[in-house]
């Protein structure tokens, strides 16, 4: 085992380059033991050659790594190494038993959590890119390392997943590196940031809001000319500053000064604004799902995603869309773009709705076209709230600079590619715009860029996205699929999402681990009959507790669909949120209760 107190891995004055291009430049770097670092840069910048070097897979042009004797690195990269013959039982588990796996409760968490859906005995063969990547993150996690080196860890898993992924990797006592593009799992997570950039590793101390204070703090000493970046690091360090006083840690750098660079900063945008200008172009109605039922699969197998739901989109509106992986968002979407069809009910648009739809899927594209020749056949002056923007300054903006305005598409990596795509839509003009995963394959730099650009866009926004960051940033309301059919607003936000998922889960563990009660009293009362004084009173104990949850889940049921009615009335919303939290906890209660006096008359 490596010993305390000593650099588990150095880089000593590395470079690597890859053609002409120095990917890295004299890099030294050391990684202690129990630190979690988080890795940042564009895309193509180097992240992933840094990590394939750190951990053996590439030998640097010069220079030198270092390990420990006996250090124990597990890698999690983008592209797995599971054998397609093997089953998910093998792959993950090393073939053992249901009963020999299922006694160790680290590991139940991890299958439970990062295998749900994915049947143990299914051939890696058959499995989709997701399942897979999720395989090979469970299989990781389940091994004993003194380093986890992770590439992208968060691709492929919903909000819940990301949440419970930062809290396990926390507790580890492994160090820690991890390249990913989720500004709120670093924050959460890290202790350090590496930023990789033209060849260098500029290292930060803290998280995500930590690097861009300093980032700030650094630019303000430099005195840095280009005012378009300063404005949006300013708009970004603005943002966070509002934000969670979780994401403000105490960073040892001074940050008077960087405070006083956002002094003076707007909101991000103005609502009020925005909507009006909305309104101007989208009209009144915008999209409204009526008395919808949406079906996946046949029976037996049919899954309900929507039961005679009712959701209304209006000008402006700004909405997150979460839930579990398969719960519907993506469908939803369909449903809403018009490429689904609801099963009952009626999807209605308005007449000047301009809808574009950013799917997961990559367009396919002539590889031979030229990037700028594309954009410019499309627009070559868009419009937007703040103003008109020229197709090259738009490229520009989406980090298409130099030589890549004139690549040819089939030359375009798939960030690249993703980046092209998202433009392309933008330039369109929508003013309905349905964005799912829409920070897969990008970089925080070009995050950054679209979250400006959407800043100053007037239409109406529906995003579903594992990012929380993002989520966070570019909507202003969030509503789940919580498996009961319907929309469920969350005036809390992703926060209160995780707290009501968490209760649902633990009052079916209670559930499931209890014989369920006879409801009728006559069928009990043979037996309460036979037992004694106590068992009796037991046995009235649960009726009692059975009636008040009866109670209970009726109002957590009227509450929901007053959720739904009060729109946009945010007062409102708020004390329905403050008595549906105070419902959910007293059902919590009694479900306890209701537990601790069954198992007594066991």
């Amino acid at each position: 085992m490596p010993s305390p107190g000593l650099n588990l891995l150095n880089l000593e004055r590395v470079s690597k380059s890859f053609g002409i291009r120095p990917l890295l430049t004299d890099v030294s770097l050391g990684i202690g033991a129990g630190e979690r670092i988080g890795i940042v840069g564009r895309n193509g910048d180097g992240k992933t050659t840094l990590l394939n070097v750190m951990t053996g897979v590439e030998e640097p042009d010069t220079g030198r790594v270092s390990q420990q004797r006996g250090l124990l690195v597990g890698y999690l990269r983008q592209d797995d190494d599971l054998h397609d013959s093997h089953t998910v039982r093998e792959a993950v588990l090393g073939g053992l038993a249901d009963h020999e796996w299922a006694a160790d409760s680290r590991t139940r968490e991890i299958v439970e959590v990062l295998l749900a859906g994915v049947p143990l005995d299914r051939v890696v063969e058959g499995l989709s890119g997701g399942e897979r990547r999720r395989c090979s993150l469970a299989a990781l996690l389940l091994g004993e390392h003194d380093l986890v080196v992770l590439d992208e860890p968060t691709n492929h898993l919903d909000v819940e997943a990301v949440a419970w992924l930062a809290d396990h990797l926390v507790k580890r006592s492994s160090a820690m590196v991890v390249v990913t593009h989720d500004r709120w799992f670093l924050d959460a997570v890290c202790q350090w940031t590496w930023e990789v950039h033209d060849g260098v590793v500029d290292v930060y101390e803290g998280g995500y809001a930590a690097y861009v204070l300093a980032q700030a703090e650094r630019q303000r000493q430099a005195a840095a000319s280009e005012l378009r970046r300063r404005n949006l690091m300013r708009k970004e360090l603005a943002w966070l500053r509002r934000g969670p006083p979780a994401r403000t840690s105490k960073p040892k750098f001074r940050i008077d000064a960087a405070n006083a660079l956002i002094d003076d900063v707007p909101e991000p945008r103005d609502r009020l604004e925005l909507q009006r200008f909305a309104t101007q172009r989208l009209g009144k109605d915008v999209i409204d799902l009526e008395d919808v039922d949406l079906r996946r699969g046949t029976p037996p197998a049919e899954k309900v995603l929507l039961d005679h739901a009712t959701w209304r989109l209006g000008p402006g509106d700004r909405v997150g869309l979460v839930g579990v992986n398969g719960a519907g968002k993506t469908s939803v979407l369909n449903l809403i773009g018009g490429e689904l069809a609801p099963s009952h009910g009626k999807v209605r648009q308005g007449r000047t709705v301009a809808l574009q739809h950013l799917s997961q899927h990559i367009d396919e594209v002539d590889p031979a076209a030229r990037v700028l020749e594309t954009v410019e056949s499309i627009r070559r002056v868009t419009k937007t709230a703040d103003g008109e923007i020229t197709a090259t300054s738009m490229l520009e903006r989406f980090g298409f600079t130099g030589d890549r305005l004139t690549a040819r598409l089939g030359d375009l990596s798939g960030g690249e590619r993703r980046r092209f795509q998202l433009l392309k839509l933008l330039l369109s003009e929508p003013n309905v715009l349905l964005l799912d995963e829409p920070t897969n394959d990008l970089d925080i730099e070009t995050l950054t860029v679209l979250e400006d650009f959407l800043d100053g866009w007037p239409g109406t926004l529906v995003v579903v996205s594992h990012d929380r960051y993002f989520l966070e940033r570019t909507v202003d309301t969030v509503w789940a699929l919580l498996g009961d059919g319907q929309f469920s607003m969350l005036p809390r936000g992703v926060e209160e999402y995780l707290e009501r998922r968490q209760a649902s889960l633990r009052a079916a563990e209670a559930a499931a681990a209890v014989p369920a009660v006879p409801a009728d009293p006559a069928a009990a009362a043979p037996r309460a009959s036979k037992g004694s004084a106590a068992e009796r009173e037991g046995r009235k104990a649960l009726a009692r507790i059975d009636r008040q949850l009866e109670r209970v889940s009726a109002r957590e049921a009227e509450l929901n669909e007053a959720v739904v009615a009060a729109g946009t009335d945010y007062a409102r919303l708020a004390t329905i949120s403050a008595e549906l939290t105070e419902v959910l906890a007293e059902k919590e209660t009694l479900e306890l209760e209701w537990l601790e006096v069954a198992e007594s008359l066991e």
